[in-house]
């Protein structure tokens, strides 16, 4: 069994950043959105549901889910993400479980990058600490602005369907601030890689 830590954060707060440092000291990086993205391209193992729940214009006319339309769906109807997450979740679950049970590179620990694992209570309960990655809520908008070119009231409406930054403080084990320049990062995953290891080290 494979030590996991649950690296999250909120849109625009750098955990893809953050992901990308420890992957570079050789840690295990799932990414359960990019698992979600491989599920709803086209062809992909959920599109079949997806499109069986909300209808076809979920799909755009590549047969991939069109993003744009689902949000405003999600925004439309509060219980859309909930179906949503019902055919997405035990999808992604199953797909990280099977590449932590892989571990092709032996690595000593994982990383799980999980955006929503604080409002999705059973994530906690498959990992063995959790890493926030903090910034304030005007750099997420900010980040989120330059790169996906989003209005900024549709990125506070993304806000406000997340956890709040209390929220995911108070989850916290470990918190990464990242409201600076890359190059402020980088001591603290040193310092967080060493003390990880030393805890997957008792661990097994």
């Amino acid at each position: 069994m494979t030590y996991v830590v649950g690296l999250t954060g909120g849109i625009g707060s750098g955990k893809s950043a953050v992901a990308d440092l420890f992957a570079a000291r050789g840690v295990l990086v799932i990414d359960t959105d990019a698992i979600a993205h491989s599920l709803t391209t086209a062809g992909g193992a959920a599109m079949p549901a997806i499109c069986a729940e909300f209808g076809d214009g979920a799909a755009g006319p590549d047969g991939a889910l069109d993003r744009a339309a689902m949000r405003a769906i999600v925004f439309a109807d509060p219980s859309a993400r909930k179906r949503l997450e019902a055919i997405l979740h035990p999808l992604i679950r199953s797909e990280s479980e099977r590449r932590l049970a892989a571990n092709p590179a032996g690595a000593s620990y994982a990383i799980l990058m999980v955006p929503l694992l604080v409002e999705a209570g059973d994530y906690r309960k498959r990992v063995n600490r959790i890493a926030v990655v903090d910034c304030a809520e005007a750099t997420q908008i900010d980040r989120v602005i330059r790169r996906n070119g989003l209005a900024r009231n549709e990125i506070e409406r993304i806000l406000a369907a997340q956890a709040t930054r209390a929220e995911r403080l108070a989850a916290a084990d470990d918190v990464i601030d990242n409201d600076g320049e890359l190059a402020a990062l980088l001591p603290q995953i040193d310092r967080l890689h060493v003390h990880y290891l030393a805890l997957a080290r008792g661990f097994y």
